[in-house]
């Protein structure tokens, strides 16, 4: 069995595979099927999906809030236990607001980051006519990407208010390195949310957006009862006021994909972040001006 699993990881770890069995598909057909088919509450197929799920990934459910599970998505959107991540309470940092890898990271300039060397995209074409990209200038950003085996929920980095979130319907590539290397503005063209967060007490302002993906595009966010995905009719502009606190959860993806957070100028990377590191939700991200 532990030949089998090596062998499946090593053929899907091949670039051009993986690219054709995840892009080249029908990927809104196929996750609006995945949606479906995750939220069956039959034991046997439940059991069998996990089971499946661990021959591709080095899913570890000993964090997890509870031990049985109802469905497949009951287990992709698992809590954490109580304990299991430690949030940095200093006053003088963001933290992750979830698990994951970090993609790219770096200073915004001209209104401009990367999804990966040498595939640059605009703020603007991110996150729409909502932001001016002039505040952001000279900021920095964090991509995060989350593996499908990693917890699906992502918290609030530091107290304060989100006040807007701004929704955008759109595709389900693959956000994994392979197709980031390849498509070109992908995060631009794929579903996702632009979150705008005022901090509290300095009145800073940033912005998360998570990206959705393929089997993923939905997304829940506490305070808002609707799912954000491609079947979403409402307003694209929800003007709210949801307070957290730090490390609070602020919703979560119902399967899961990338969130990417920018902060405006005077702000800085925290030491250990870089490309290809991994982050824990809680730990420090991006530090304060001063």
């Amino acid at each position: 069995m532990m030949k089998f699993t090596k062998l499946i990881r090593k053929l899907i770890s091949n670039e051009d595979l993986n690219f054709l069995l995840t892009n080249r598909i029908p990927r809104h057909a196929l996750t609006l099927w995945m949606g479906w088919f995750s939220k069956i509450e039959v034991p046997w197929i439940k059991s069998l999906s996990i089971y499946v799920w661990r021959i591709f990934t080095d899913l570890d459910l000993t964090e997890a809030k509870k031990t049985s599970f109802k469905s497949l998505h009951d287990c992709f959107t698992r809590e954490l236990r109580e304990g299991a991540r430690v949030i940095d309470q200093n006053l003088d940092c963001l933290t992750s607001p979830c698990d994951g890898i970090v993609g790219e990271c770096g200073t915004i300039t001209d209104g401009q980051v990367f999804q990966a060397k040498g595939f640059p995209y605009q703020i603007s074409e991110l996150m729409g006519d909502q932001v001016n990209p002039r505040c952001l200038e000279g900021g920095v950003y964090v991509t995060l990407r989350l593996t499908s085996a990693m917890y699906h929920r992502f918290h609030a980095p530091y107290a304060g208010e989100i006040d807007r979130v701004v929704y955008h319907s759109g595709d389900t590539w693959n956000v994994n390195p392979i197709a980031l290397r390849r498509i070109e503005k992908l995060f631009c063209m794929n579903e996702r949310a632009m979150l705008s967060m005022s901090i509290s007490p300095h009145r800073h302002r940033i912005y998360l957006v998570p990206v959705a993906a393929i089997l993923v595009a939905s997304l829940r966010i506490h305070g808002l009862n609707v799912l954000l995905n491609s079947a979403y009719r409402g307003r694209r502009v929800i003007d709210c006021d949801l307070a957290f606190n730090k490390g609070q959860e602020i919703g979560w993806f119902e399967h899961g994909s990338t969130i990417i957070v920018f902060a405006p100028k005077g702000f800085v990377l925290a030491p250990g972040v870089t490309c290809g590191s991994k982050v824990k939700m809680g730990t420090a991200l991006i530090k304060l001006p001063g």
